[in-house]
Order: C-alpha cells, then structure tokens, then sequence
C-alpha cells in the first residue's frame, strides 16, 4: 500500500511524510519460491488424486489418518463446545452478515425490455452450482471468514457449499470456525489446510465434484493456489496482507485512530496501516499513541512489526489531497474520522469497504457484526475490483427472444457487417432468415 511516484510529483508541495514504511518493497509482492512450491503440488495433487493430498496433510498439517470429513453431527454440535457468549456471538454474526448479504440479492433483479418491436432480451440470475471455501484457522482463527463465504453463497442460493479448515494441534477443527460454517449452512466440512485443500476442492477429490468457485482468504500459499487454479475454477479475489486506512482531521481522537491502525496491523507483520491527514498535530500525536499502545499490546510483536515496517502518516494540505492521496492507495479497508465525513464518502471512490464516522471500526466488520462482507481487495485492486458479495455467486445470464417481425432490421445489419469482415457463414445465418421471411 504505497503511493505512486507519478501522483507524488503531482502533488509535490500540498503533502508531507511524517512516518514512513521501514520496508520499500510492496508486502504483497510474489514470492517465487512460493510459487514453485505451489505449481509442484498441484500437479502432483492432480495426478495423485487424494492420496497426494493425503501425503500432503501428513508432511504439512500432522494429519494423523482419521477421516478428514467431519460427520453432520460433529459440525452441528460444534457450539455445544463453546462458552455460550462466543456462542450468541457467532450466531449474531451470522445473522447480521446473511441478512445484508439477503438485501443486496434483493436489488439484482432480473429483467427484460423490448429494445425494438419484436426484439426482447434479457438478463436472469442464476448461483453457481458448487462452491468451495477455504475458513483459516492459523496464528489467529478467522472466526468470521465462514459467515463471509459459506453464508453469503448460500443466501445466494449456492446449492453445495463444500469447506476446508486446517487441522489444530489435536487434529480436529477449530470449533468456533466450524461452528460459524454450521450456523451459516456449509453442507459438507473437511479438515484439510493449505494449497492441498484447494487442490481438492478444485479437483473434486472431496465433496461431490469439482466446485466451480473457490473463496476464502489465506496465507501466501493459498493465495497462489488460488491464483494458479484460477481458470480451472473462479476464485474470489486475490488477496494479500490485511490493510486499513485512515482519513482524519484536527477532531479526530488521536487514541482511537491509533487503536485501529493496530487493530489491522495485527493481522500479521505485513499488514500496512496508513494515516493521511490534514492535521499535523494529529500527526505526531498519533505516531505517539501508536507507540504507547503497543507498550501494553499483548500482540505487539506482530503489530509492532508491522507498524514499523509497513505503517505510515503523511500530512496532506486539504482535503481534496487528502482524498487524491487516499483514492491512490486504494485501501482495503478505510476509515473517515472529520468534521465532513459526508464530503469524503461522497469524494472517494477506491476503497474495499467504507468505515464513516468515529464509532465505525473495521473490527466490526471483520467479525461479522456490521452485516458487511470483509473479504476484499488489496494491493490497490481496490481501483478495479470490488470485494466480495453475494452477486460474486451469481451468473447475470442474458437471453434475447427475436420474432419474426424484428428480422429484416437485424439481418439486413449483420449481413452488412459479416460480409465485411469476410465471414461468410455469418452471414448466411442471417441472409437465410431474410429469405424465409419474405
């Protein structure tokens, strides 16, 4: 998450670095030794089926032999392992993130219209068939990452949702993960990690066929699977080291701008956190707060490298530059913390997901609360794509019905064209309906 060099010459004069990233090189950026590595055991999975896998999860995961499918009762039990506030917890979450994902399905309605007498097209919705979701459970368990992917594909109206989650130290799933997938309807559970998971989902070496969607966020390593099974199979995003971004002026609060840059940072020592800022006193105050925290911050191993590392506050003249350097970084995530958060919401327009207003954290969304989905893009795909949702499950498949009447203005049109272009049998599918039609 940096700026381009060709905006910062642009704006020379109207910003000012106040703390910049210790490390120059994007923490995104591709490793090739990953993706050796991956390319390797996807070819070995696709020939060896699941025994490949199965030797994977053993050298990888200490697979120990027992069945890697976990049984309905196992998965629909899960919560009764669970102290009953982390419990109530999981099924608000739930809750919250079908129902927004249930209104967004609202506003994809199907349509037809009559561009000309006797020519009607139109456009349907129609889920995808199988879907595959990889739910992490590593240095720290996604809880939330199945309300995302599992329930969202199923309010789409995904008719298999297959998913895969690491094993524990014990060998099982992590029960808070599993219990999320159950509450949001997963069909199928399979404790398998890593690039062998998605390898055999993409395969259809487990559940009940190849999926035609993977989802679902990961280490480096199953970003590549994904990347290179893309193809094979849709995926949802491409996505790399957590990120936030924060907008503020002179009355933001210094102390909770601090709390949630580290509020992402701790997702693991690459993960970027920016400020931008029309206030250079909230500047330096902020680089303050941040170390104060972290004195105290029982992951500041984690936050505290990815601060050093990757973390910046510049200074910014307005708030139109405040916004042009923001709209550059394209941040995953994006807080606006001013006195006009509507002039922002209405300005900025590259962002994974809008935090506004001092009470808004992305927290609240990462856990599921906010109803909104947290898996987004990053790097800057924020400037092309959008992140999950649940019209990512969903083909809008157009048709068109074409009546007698409408033939000569179309064939006459496209025999025109497809002669010119020297394509014959083009052509004549529209000549021989002129014919006919006369």
């Amino acid at each position: 998450m940096q700026f381009t060099p060709a905006l910062l010459t642009t704006l020379a004069g109207r910003f000012a670095p106040v703390k910049t990233p210790a490390v120059s090189t994007p923490p995104a950026q591709r490793d090739p030794a990953v993706a050796a590595r991956v390319s390797g055991m996807l070819t070995d999975i696709e020939k060896g089926g699941l025994d490949a896998v199965l030797r994977y999860a053993a050298e990888l995961d200490g697979h120990d032999g027992r069945p890697v499918e976990l049984d309905a009762e196992t998965v629909a039990r899960s919560g009764d392992r669970l102290p009953a506030d982390l419990r109530a917890a999981i099924e608000l979450g739930g809750e919250r993130t079908r129902a927004f994902a249930a209104a967004q399905r609202e506003h994809l309605v199907d349509f037809s219209t009559e561009l000309t007498p006797g020519l009607v097209v139109g456009q349907k919705y129609v889920p995808v068939g199988r879907v595959g979701a990889y739910l992490p459970a590593g240095r720290f368990p996604l809880t939330a990452s199945a309300f995302m992917t599992v329930g969202v594909a199923k309010v789409a109206g995904v008719p298999s949702v297959v998913a895969c989650t690491p094993p524990q130290p014990h060998g099982g799933a992590n029960d808070a993960v599993l219990y999320a997938a159950a509450v949001s309807g997963v069909d199928r559970v399979f404790v398998l990690g890593g690039v062998q998971a998605l390898a055999a989902m993409a395969f259809g070496l487990v559940g009940d066929g190849p999926v035609d969607m993977l989802v679902g966020a990961g280490n480096a390593f199953v970003a590549e699977a994904k990347r290179q099974l893309f193809g094979t199979v849709a995926i949802d995003l491409l996505a790399g080291p957590s990120e936030v971004a924060v907008i503020a002026d002179e009355t933001a609060d210094p102390v909770l701008v601090a709390a949630d840059l580290l509020g992402q940072a701790e997702h693991g020592p690459n993960s970027p956190a920016a400020l931008v800022t029309t206030s250079r006193e909230l500047a330096e105050a902020v680089v303050a707060e941040v170390d104060r925290q972290l004195e105290t911050l029982a992951t500041r191993d984690i936050a505290g490298a990815a601060w050093r590392d990757h973390g910046s506050v510049t200074w910014a003249a307005d708030c139109e530059t405040a916004a042009t350097l923001m709209d550059d970084l394209a941040p995953e995530h994006l807080e606006v913390l001013t006195a006009d958060d509507d002039w922002y919401h209405d300005r900025l327009k590259n962002y994974g997901s809008l935090f506004i207003g001092p009470w808004s954290t992305v927290a609240y969304s990462d856990k599921g609360m906010a109803g909104t989905n947290h898996t987004l893009p990053t790097a800057g795909g924020a400037k092309h794509s959008a992140g999950l949702s649940v019209s990512r499950y969903l083909k809008p498949l157009t048709y068109q019905r074409i009546a007698r009447e409408a033939t000569p203005d179309l064939a006459t049109a496209v025999q025109v064209i497809s002669d010119s272009e020297g394509m014959a049998a083009h052509s004549a599918t529209a000549t021989l309906r002129t014919a006919r039609w006369r």
